[in-house]
């Protein structure tokens, strides 16, 4: 036992030390509590000015010039004095996803505010939030209210930590992990009344509300607007709302919501309208516009006679219990092709034409934009990958469905966020055929041969070593390098998701080891630059891809190589040692001689070096005194 506590020795001192002053020595009080409050004008240590235009709102800010190359690599080499930096990843922890309530107030202000001086004591990075459609546009066309997230943002701006914050123009509800209701605003659940072809619909004709079909992007429906209008009304309101927020630099991104879930996708599998994995989902292309549309396309090859797929089976089916998916089936036929080019490309255009919105909306904010794909693991290890397929990504053996998705967000210099981090292939049941891992590693390598900035989630909450040390792996594929930049390296990983689970002792203090290997056993940073992030005026979008292009990315390459596990593992014996060290602390903080005991651990590393056996008992003895 004497041997396993020695091992600690090397950088548990330090994280102790650092723990310490982090968790006891942050002052930084909060007046007030409880609900939505218009606050104060956020700070501003770097001031950016602009002029706006009357036609459609449009703000235009004035650019700042881009630092060249080599200026910034100097600058870099300057500050960053240990190479190791190179390879930290910042981690930001998801908000819940109710933290503002429908009713547009922050929900338990005091204990949220706890929870993230917890989370900046544990060296987190940054927080992410879902800013609702519904909620902030619920009282009628281009009637914003932002206050509660006003509020919200100065919290997390006092709590000293990053913000990622998500347009989510999508319902809360439906899918795996929605604890609550958030619908669409209800003046757009109205219009969907008199028109209920602006959602998305099966072959059976059942509507999913959880965000409106792709097919009225350009339908002048709402009020007079059309869909993209409206995205593009409010990401502009909340440019205005928040910009002293954007000038103080508080956000590191704007990931733009495409789809159910924020994701860009189709919503071919929904929990509340009876999907269970690991079915293959629907299709999601039956509203008269995606009809018409489709109708049109296959008149234009010659082939007027080809209708939608009549034989894609229905959400809980197997591959090859359909005509479709069945070896040998529609899928690979010409037509099959036809349709899932067409259902495919419609993504890649839908996703194309709202981000260049939001690029001209957010242009000259140091800021960038993102872009969430769905993990859609189960069956793809069969020939069709049915449940991509219906989620409209075109994915086969001999195509790549993911790499064009890249492509695309690389003209809006956009981040490729990507979840299902934490899972591993023999945690899947046999019979989805999954193949988690390589798809994680597929959709990561297009990203980075696309040259994108890669960043991930995991689907589900876990607090077990396995899935950390799985998270970890994806992070930095091929391990650390000691001497600076690894080979691959992602932008940033989120947690999903902060709850009073996390939250408990035992659970909190394995992720805190979690972050500490994530940012490569250094300590918090709170300059991004020192680990070479660099955050630009945004410029506008370049020039459209034409389609043709964007598909020679479907030719498959192999993806980078990946280490079995990960160099930077948690092991269970520090997490039972930060539990042990947890405990000590809650008795001696009790006891009100946490002081003396900090004292006393920095007294007894300097007498008896690292190992836990004596600083521990060691500091016990000088606080007792």
């Amino acid at each position: 036992m004497e041997k396993i506590l020695c091992a600690a020795q090397g950088n548990l001192g330090t994280r102790i030390t650092f723990q310490f002053q982090e968790r006891y020595n942050f002052h930084h009080g909060m007046s007030g509590a409880g609900g939505a409050i218009r606050v104060e004008r956020a700070r501003k240590p770097r001031a950016t000015h602009g002029f706006k235009l009357n036609r459609q709102n449009i703000k235009q800010r004035v650019r700042v010039p881009l630092k060249a190359a080599a200026e910034t690599e100097a600058h870099v080499h300057t500050i960053s004095k240990d190479p190791m930096l190179a390879n930290y990843v910042p981690v930001y922890v998801m908000l819940p996803l109710g933290v503002v309530t429908n009713d547009n107030v922050l929900e338990d202000r005091a204990r949220l505010e706890r929870q993230l001086k917890e989370l900046h004591a544990a060296g987190v990075d940054g927080v992410m939030v879902d800013v609702w459609w519904g909620i902030v546009e619920s009282k009628g066309p281009q009637r914003y209210d932002w206050s509660a997230y006003r509020t919200l943002f100065q919290m997390v701006q006092d709590c000293r930590l990053k913000l990622q914050v998500i347009m989510s123009f999508h319902q809360c509800g439906g899918n795996v992990g929605d604890s609550i209701l958030i619908p669409l605003p209800k003046w757009v659940l109205e219009v969907g009344k008199l028109d209920p072809d602006i959602f998305y619909t099966n072959y059976k004709g059942i509507r999913s509300k959880e965000y409106l079909s792709l097919g009225v992007d350009n339908q002048p429906l709402f009020h007079g607007r059309t869909a993209i209008e409206l995205y593009t009304d409010y990401m502009q309101s909340f440019s205005d709302n928040m910009e002293d927020f954007l000038e103080s630099e508080l956000m590191i991104d704007i990931e733009v919501g495409l789809g159910p879930a924020g994701e860009l996708r189709y919503p071919s599998y929904t929990t509340n309208l009876g999907w269970v994995f690991p079915g293959i989902g629907e299709f999601q292309c039956y509203d008269k516009y995606l009809k018409a549309d489709f109708k049109e396309a296959a008149s234009k090859v010659g082939h007027p006679e080809w209708g939608l797929p009549d034989n894609a089976g229905e959400s809980n089916d197997v591959p090859e219990s359909t005509e479709f998916f069945k070896s040998g089936g529609t899928y690979q036929t010409e037509k099959g092709n036809f349709f899932l080019t067409w259902y495919s490309n419609k993504l890649l255009t839908h996703g194309d034409a709202i981000l260049d919105e939001a690029n001209n909306v957010f242009r000259g904010c140091k800021v960038k934009l993102a872009a969430k794909v769905a993990g859609i693991h189960w069956w793809y290890k069969t020939e069709s990958h049915a449940a991509e397929l219906t989620s409209g990504y075109y994915n086969l053996h001999h195509r790549d469905g993911y790499r064009p998705i890249a492509r695309m967000l690389s003209r809006h210099s956009a981040i490729l966020n990507f979840t299902c981090l934490e899972m591993t292939n023999h945690e899947q049941p046999d019979d989805a055929q999954s193949g988690v891992q390589e798809l994680v590693q597929q959709v990561l390598s297009g990203g980075w041969m696309e040259n994108l900035e890669v960043a991930g989630e995991n689907a589900l909450a876990r607090y077990d070593r396995e899935a950390y040390n799985q998270l970890i792996l994806n992070a930095r594929p091929n391990g650390i390098n000691k001497g600076g930049h690894p080979k691959l390296k992602m932008y940033g990983v989120t947690y999903l998701r902060l709850s009073d689970e996390l939250m408990g002792q035992r659970n909190f203090n394995m992720f805190k080891e979690f972050v500490r290997k994530l940012h490569a056993d250094q300590d918090y940073c709170p300059d991004p630059e020192r680990y070479f992030h660099f955050t630009v005026p945004m410029e506008r979008s370049k020039p459209k891809i034409p389609l043709e292009v964007l598909l020679e990315a479907t030719k498959p390459l192999e993806p980078y190589p990946w280490y079995k596990e990960t160099d930077m593992s948690l092991s269970d014996v520090t997490g039972f040692l930060d539990y042990i060290i947890a405990i000590i602390l809650r008795i001696f903080k009790l006891k009100k001689i946490i002081d003396p005991f900090q004292k006393g651990v920095e007294q007894c590393m300097e007498r008896n070096g690292w190992c836990i056996c004596n600083v521990m008992v060691g500091a016990a003895v000088v606080a007792l005194e």
